[in-house]
């Protein structure tokens, strides 16, 4: 004799098999963001959509080129990609480029270099 589920029980289940994202990247929605990827790369480009995966598609891209002495060290020069589709198992940060700007360090002390 078969198992029958009540129908709420089905309804949680398959509210658990739906994939849920954190990030609500709505409000990012054709603004500008910055994509730091797993491997130290780096892009901007206008985020144009987005699913549960973190799968993004960025418009209008530009990858941020790496100093030739120094793979984790990013210059300010960039390439242009275009088009992009970003695959989000490989995404480690988003973040709006609005806001984003490189500060002082505040803990370093007098004379000291960064490194």
């Amino acid at each position: 004799m078969p198992l029958r589920r009540k129908p709420a029980l089905r309804a949680m289940a398959e509210e658990k098999k739906k994939k849920i994202t954190v990030l609500d990247l709505s409000k990012y929605m054709d603004r500008s963001v910055r994509i730091k990827f797993m491997g130290g790369r780096e892009v901007v480009g206008v985020l144009k959509g987005y699913d549960a995966l973190l799968n993004l598609v960025l418009d209008e891209t530009q990858e941020f080129l790496k100093a030739p002495d120094d793979p984790y060290k990013i210059l300010d020069e960039t390439r242009p990609l275009g088009l992009t589709v970003c695959r989000g198992t490989s995404i480690m940060l988003v973040c709006p480029t609005n806001g984003f700007e490189e500060i002082s360090n505040p803990f370093l002390q007098e004379g000291e270099e960064v490194g």
